[in-house]
């Protein structure tokens, strides 16, 4: 039971120096005549965090003089405000803006935005595909995240506790975004490892992939470029560096599938180790910690995409990858999945709904200007999908050259593998390939770091909010069985077939879940917490309402614009295939159970909140999408009571 401990300040008399310290820490008591008890108090210094107005805090002598001169009307009203002031330790908060926007950045900028961009990009109609993509940006994924930095600076919860001063019927969603997370944690850190493999791999002079002399080489392996004149290419040719991937680093020729998926490879095994241990220290103490690492992992990218950049604009035929890049092909655009291909990329890019934006937010000043953030960082993770662009193309456009073949031959392929494989052969062959190989795969590790603290912040906040009094003060051993737990299950992703669960967790365990779990949080705030009241505590926070735009688009475009995506992944279910391997029929049935899995934590807290609720089933359905009274809610949360007094 929460312990708390009203305090009332004696501004008429000063009383004495301790009992005004005392004072001072547990509550304020504000003297006002009556003719000033109708000013408005809802916006500035006045505020206590969590967004219930109060008077300005007053020094002792201040009060004392104000107490004395409105004391000496007699028999005049004077309101009493109490604060009660709760004896658990306030929540932690960012320790500065900086770590915060850095954060949010290096959680919004992934390893999505360095392959998968520019992949959707020339595949939609190049540079006609940024029209889509910035309409569906405007209109779909800045209003989401703005929605959801707003409501967790506001709250000041996590994605389950939050739902409480919502709509309590629909605490299920931020169950089911925890299980999202899980399942991210378990596949998205073996890229990673891949990477720190490569990483240690290109601490040689001559990188491993150049070669065709390696154990793991097959009589089918050919390097083959322009200078390589005794060399040609046929139908059955495979490049060093595609061997190395799938030969050396994934092992995919020991696995027949995923019904037969084999042993754990050692190696990868303790690269994921390192990179978890990584992970823990960063995050096990709270933001204050995570929030300095993120000044390196979040910014180091840039400087390596940077030197990518103008060494990638030197090479011999980048011109071509970069017109093949951004040549427009207007009639991509009256086909519907370009705009699918749009609404999904800029969905996943800034990755509202993964409870990271509430998490992150939460542990921001009260009027901090969240309004300014979302419009800041989101611009941000969009032009960096842009440059990533042309990070990649020039270096496409020099593999075309080399190879003397079209870009889009070169670019054929999707995914990680445009990454471990042409993008490193590309770099092989340049000149320093060793020193662009390291920075290149250490940016990798980057990114996915950011990513990763991100995504298991938003399970630690949720879990430390829902269950306070049992975790609070043990969070350094719930983030270690956390990350026990995210290593423990990846174990599947690091046998000889784990790039097949990868892609298999890739396609069906948080896609449609995580867009249908969004869609469900847009309607719970717009139509049964309501905008009007969304947009008044935006007011009292920022000072300022959300204007009819993001109104609009809170109550009806971003709704819309959720159903667009969850259709089509109904209509159109994506064939999954990876190299020769095309999954077969019951991986599907597999890969939708593992996306309801996750999912069926809402309608099942739905039934046990009605079963549980006391009263008729009218009045269980009323007081379960009530929003519950302020004060009543969370255990660092204060309570104003104002009475009237002579």
């Amino acid at each position: 039971m929460e312990m708390k401990q009203p305090e009332i300040m004696n501004r008429e008399d000063g009383g004495e120096h301790e009992k005004e310290q005392e004072s001072q820490e547990n509550g304020r008591l504000v003297a006002d005549s009556v003719a000033e008890k109708g000013q408005k108090s809802c916006s500035g210094p006045g505020q206590v965090s969590n967004g219930y107005p109060s008077t300005s805090p007053q020094s002792p002598r201040d009060g004392a003089g104000a107490g004395a001169d409105r004391g000496s009307t007699p028999g005049a009203f004077r309101t009493l405000v109490v604060q009660q002031t709760s004896l658990d330790p306030p929540r932690e908060t960012w320790s500065k803006k900086m770590d915060f926007l850095l954060s949010v950045i290096g959680y919004a900028v992934d390893l999505g935005n360095v392959w998968r961009f520019p992949y959707i990009c020339y595949q939609n109609g190049g540079g006609a595909f940024l029209l889509p993509y910035l309409l569906m940006a405007v209109f779909g994924g800045v209003p989401l995240f703005y929605m959801e930095l707003a409501l967790g600076q506001f709250h000041r919860s996590g994605c389950i506790s939050i739902w409480k001063h919502i709509c309590p019927i629909f605490k299920g969603i931020g169950f089911a975004i925890c299980i999202i997370a899980l399942y991210i944690a378990f596949y998205y850190n073996t890229i990673m490892a891949w990477a720190l493999y490569y990483l240690l791999s290109s601490f040689r002079a001559t990188l491993p992939w150049t070669t065709c002399t390696n154990q793991w080489n097959t009589p089918n392996c050919t390097h083959y470029l322009s200078t390589d004149l005794n060399v040609s290419w046929t139908n059955y040719s495979i490049s060093p560096a595609e061997e190395f991937y799938i030969r050396q680093v994934l092992q995919v020729h020991l696995s027949p599938g995923l019904h037969q998926l084999g042993w754990v490879s050692w190696q990868l095994a303790l690269c994921l180790l390192f990179i978890f241990i990584v992970v823990y220290f960063s995050i096990w103490k709270g933001v204050k910690t995570s929030g300095k690492v993120v000044w390196v992992t979040a910014t180091f990218p840039y400087l390596v995409l940077l030197i990518l950049l103008i060494r990638g604009a030197t090479l011999p035929g980048a011109w071509r990858g970069v017109v093949f890049y951004l040549k427009p092909d207007w009639s991509k655009l009256l086909t519907t999945t370009v705009w699918l291909d749009a609404a999904a990329q800029i969905f996943f890019s800034l990755g509202p709904g993964f409870g990271v934006l509430l998490a992150f937010a939460s542990y921001n000043p009260f009027h901090n200007n969240c309004y300014k953030d979302a419009l800041v960082t989101s611009s941000v993770n969009c032009l960096t999908s842009f440059l990533s662009g042309f990070v990649i193309f020039t270096v496409l456009g020099y593999m075309a050259e080399m190879r003397q073949q079209r870009v889009e031959t070169v670019a054929k392929d999707a995914g990680p593998s445009l990454l471990f494989i042409i993008y490193a052969e590309a770099i092989a062959n340049m000149p320093a390939a060793t020193f662009f190989a390291i920075i290149f795969f250490l940016m990798i590790i980057m990114l996915g770091l950011d990513s990763t603290f991100a995504g298991l912040e938003g399970v630690i906040t949720a879990m430390l909010d829902e269950f306070p009094h049992l975790l609070a003060r043990r969070r350094e051993w719930f983030v270690l069985g956390l990350v026990c737990v995210c290593y423990l299950g990846a174990l599947s992703t690091l046998t000889y077939g784990g790039a097949f669960v990868v892609k298999l967790f890739e396609e069906y365990a948080t896609g449609p879940a995580v867009i249908t779990v969004v869609f469900l949080e847009v309607i719970a705030v717009s139509w049964f917490y309501g905008t009007t009241r969304f947009c008044n505590d935006v007011q009292l926070m920022l000072g300022f309402a959300p204007g009819v735009f993001w109104r609009v688009c809170w109550v009806a475009i971003c709704p819309c614009f959720l159903l667009f995506i969850i259709g089509s992944f109904l209509a159109f279910p994506p064939e999954v295939r990876l190299f020769d391997y095309l999954y077969p029929f019951w991986t599907t049935v597999l890969g939708y159970c593992i996306g309801v899995s996750s999912f069926i934590c809402v309608p099942s807290y739905m039934v046990y909140l009605l079963v549980t609720t006391k009263g008729t089933f009218k009045q269980r359905l009323l007081k379960s999408i009530t929003p519950e009274a302020p004060g009543s809610s969370g255990p660092q949360r204060d309570t104003i009571v104002i009475t009237n007094a002579v």
